[in-house]
C-alpha cells in the first residue's frame, strides 16, 4: 500500500455554501484559512445551513485576498463581497454557542435572500482567537474554532468513502451511489490507507503540520444532499446508520485541532504519529 498523502484540500468561505479546491492552504490555530468565516443567519440570528435549507448547495463562494468573497449561484449576478468594517458587532447562534459577529454588506444578506426565497442576513467572524471556543470536553484552554459546525478541521479518506460505496451497492438504495467525497464537506483528505483506518488516530502531521484528532464526524442530512441539484435522497445515512453507529452518531471523517501552524500542500505525506 503507497505511503499516505495529502488528496484534496477544500475551504468553505460560507458556513454551507459550496466549497472551493486549493492546491495548498495556510493552517491557522482555527482552522484552514479562509474556511467558514462568513455565515448566513436568519431574523433571529440562528445559522442558516443546508439542513433545512438545501439549495445552498447551488451556491458557491470563492475566497479573495484579504479575505473576502465572490458568490455565485445559477440565475444570479455574481457578488463580491468585502469584509466589512469592525464597527460593532452583533450577536448570532451556531447550534449552541453564542458569537459575536460583524454585519456585512446587506447587499449580501439581499443576495442570498433572493436565491433561498427567505430573509437572511450574512455575518462575518472577526476575531476568530477570541470569539468561540472549541468544546472544552474535546479541546484545550485557549483553542477556538470559526463557523464551522464544531471543530477547526474535518479530515476524510478515500479509502473510506470507497467501502462505504461498497456498502451502499449492496443495499436498498444502491441507485444513489456511489456519492462523491462533497457529500462529507471536509477541508482535508487523505489517500493511501486502509479503509476506517482513520478511527484509531489520535496524532498526525501533513507535511509539517502536527494536529490531534478530537472526536470522529457525526454526520447529518446534509449527507443526503447531492451537491450539484440539491435533491435529496436515503444515503449515505441509510448505510452509515447499519454499519457505521456508536450510540446515537453515525460516524464518517474524524475532526482535528491543530498543534501548529503552516502550509500543506497537495501531495504532501501523511503521518501517522499516535
Amino acid at each position: 500500500m503507497p505511503e499516505p498523502a495529502l488528496r484534496a484540500v477544500h475551504v468553505h468561505p460560507v458556513k454551507s455554501v459550496a466549497g472551493h479546491g486549493l492546491d495548498e492552504a495556510v493552517v491557522e490555530p482555527w482552522g484552514l484559512a479562509g474556511d467558514r468565516r462568513w455565515m448566513l443567519v436568519g431574523p433571529d440570528g440562528r445559522c442558516i445551513t443546508q439542513r433545512r435549507h438545501p439549495r445552498l448547495a447551488l451556491a458557491a463562494a470563492e475566497p479573495l485576498p484579504g479575505g473576502g468573497v465572490r458568490v455565485t449561484a445559477p440565475g444570479a449576478r455574481p457578488l463580491t463581497v468585502e469584509v466589512p468594517e469592525p464597527v460593532g458587532t452583533t450577536p448570532v447562534a451556531v447550534w449552541r454557542d453564542k458569537v459575536e459577529a460583524v454585519p456585512a454588506d446587506p447587499a449580501a444578506g439581499a443576495w442570498f435572500s433572493a436565491h433561498l426565497g427567505t430573509e437572511v442576513r450574512l455575518v462575518h467572524l472577526d476575531d476568530p482567537a477570541h470569539r468561540r471556543p472549541v468544546n472544552p470536553k474535546y479541546a484545550r484552554p485557549g483553542e477556538t474554532v470559526t463557523f464551522a459546525d464544531g471543530y477547526p478541521v474535518l479530515l476524510t479518506t478515500t479509502a473510506s468513502l470507497d467501502a462505504l460505496n461498497s456498502l451502499i451497492a449492496q443495499g436498498d438504495h444502491a441507485d444513489e451511489g456511489p456519492l462523491p467525497m462533497n457529500r462529507f464537506r471536509p477541508n482535508v483528505v487523505v489517500d493511501g490507507t486502509a479503509p476506517w483506518a482513520e478511527d484509531d488516530w489520535s496524532r498526525l502531521r501533513i507535511g509539517e503540520v502536527p494536529f490531534r484528532v478530537a472526536k470522529p464526524c457525526s454526520r447529518c442530512v446534509i449527507t443526503t444532499t447531492d451537491q450539484r441539484t440539491a435533491e435529496r435522497g436515503k444515503e449515505p445515512l441509510r448505510t452509515l446508520a447499519r454499519h457505521r453507529r456508536f450510540g446515537d452518531d453515525m460516524l464518517f471523517g474524524q475532526n482535528l485541532i491543530p498543534e501548529g501552524t503552516g502550509t500543506i500542500r497537495l501531495g504532501d505525506p501523511v503521518e501517522i504519529v499516535g
